[in-house]
């Protein structure tokens, strides 16, 4: 099942205290960029980030969820109603992602 793009705009619009929020269209799921890097994506109408240590830390309760078949485990995002909370957990989360693969 596709995500829908209303799912979309609701998560833009609750990512939108953040500065450089992006999202690519990919197979039917949109993938979540903050400031060039991928926290994580919106798979089946439900937002996934990506494990990494302070997601767990400030998510301690969060269920490690597949996005599709074949993919590695993401965090299920439930305080999606709680900007702030969505702001510190991208934010926490930004220095332990990995930086953009450089385009050959």
């Amino acid at each position: 099942m596709a995500s829908s793009k209303e799912y979309l705009d609701f998560i833009l619009e609750q990512l939108s205290e953040l500065d450089d929020i992006s999202y690519r269209a990919m197979m039917g799921e949109y993938i979540i960029y903050y400031r060039g890097k991928i926290v994580g994506g919106i798979y089946d109408d439900r937002f996934l980030v990506k494990n990494v240590k302070a997601a767990s830390e400030l998510m301690p309760d969060a269920s490690l969820e597949l996005p599709y078949e074949g993919a590695k485990e993401m965090f299920l995002v439930d305080d999606i109603d709680n900007k702030s909370f969505l702001k510190e957990l991208l934010e926490a989360m930004y220095e332990e992602l990995p930086e953009p693969k450089k385009k050959k």
